[in-house]
């Protein structure tokens, strides 16, 4: 078994006054990981060096999918020793439907070990503020980058503008392969999670950075909702009833989950019938302009 070290994670956080309603947030993690900073006794990181699809959640603080010092959950094990993402989606999944996890966030993978994967528009809610993030590093017995439970909310309930992390790696304790293209070795028993920080192949230098930076669009609501419009039930089928509570007709916008907009509709004043069904199961944004000059945006849930 691989020598039992601390993980240390430096956190730059960068607060202001973002009151927390539903929110969108860009991530990106930029890869540090290279010869340079990690080299390897060969002269060179293998030639198909690359990372994973960086994957995870945002969830409550009643489940953990991964930490320090714990035994790794089969998904978990599946991500550190093949990329492969089933069975992490499937705990996922579980917690969603436990109503602990909000939705599964993919943002994709890396083919070289020098490069970003960012993405934007990534929604989260209040009541499931913490980040969780995975993904393997590529070949690698069971080694792996991870951020577990960040929180979005400072101690203020209000939204976070920027969180800078730096990602060491983790060894998953599921095989006791000591170098990048080891045959599998299956630990048994399995170990805890572990750190590789200043353990060979790697330096104590970082694998790479995390920045996860408040977005503006669809971020908070700039109307009282229920002044401006109401959407029942949600979460539905995809039929929703919409009701116009202002004194003309509007114009709604309905975005996916990324901020991509899918369709716009003019509804009357009133009460109509939303069909959506078309849409598939998601999570959707809906969005209305106010009377007043004013946007305002609320989530639909299609199951």
């Amino acid at each position: 078994m691989k020598k039992n070290t601390f993980l240390f994670i430096v956190i730059c956080i960068v607060y202001t006054t973002v009151y927390a309603q539903d929110a969108t947030y860009t991530i990106n993690f930029t890869s540090n990981w290279s010869q340079t900073t990690h080299p390897h006794s060969s002269g060179s990181l293998p030639s198909n060096a690359h990372w994973s699809r960086l994957v995870g959640t945002t969830h409550n603080d009643q489940i953990t999918f991964l930490a320090m010092g714990s035994i790794a959950t089969p998904g978990i094990e599946d991500v550190a020793e093949l990329g492969d993402n089933t069975i992490f989606f499937q705990e996922i999944n579980s917690a969603i439907a436990d109503e602990n996890a909000y939705q599964i966030i993919d943002l994709g993978a890396l083919s070289s070990n020098l490069g970003e994967i960012s993405q934007s528009l990534i929604p989260v809610t209040e009541e499931y503020p913490y980040l969780t993030l995975v993904s393997m590093i590529a070949p690698s017995p069971d080694w792996m980058i991870a951020i577990n439970g960040i929180d979005l909310l400072d101690n203020n309930g209000n939204w976070i503008e920027e969180i800078s992390i730096d990602v060491y790696p983790y060894d998953s304790g599921t095989d006791d392969g000591v170098d990048y293209t080891s045959s599998n070795q299956d630990s048994s028993p399995a170990g805890n999670i572990t750190s590789l920080q200043g353990q060979s192949p790697f330096s104590n230098e970082k694998m790479g950075t995390i920045t996860i930076t408040l977005d503006d669009l669809l971020a908070v609501s700039e109307a009282n909702l229920e002044e401006a419009f109401s959407v029942y039930p949600n979460p539905s089928n995809g039929v929703f009833t919409f009701k116009n509570n202002q004194s003309t007709s509007q114009e709604i916008s309905i975005y996916s989950a990324l901020g991509q907009l899918i369709k716009t509709q003019m509804i009357p004043v009133g009460s109509t019938t939303l069909d959506v069904r078309n849409l598939g199961s998601g999570i959707f944004f809906i969005s209305i302009e106010t009377t007043d000059g004013k946007r305002a945006t609320q989530k639909l849930i299609i199951r």
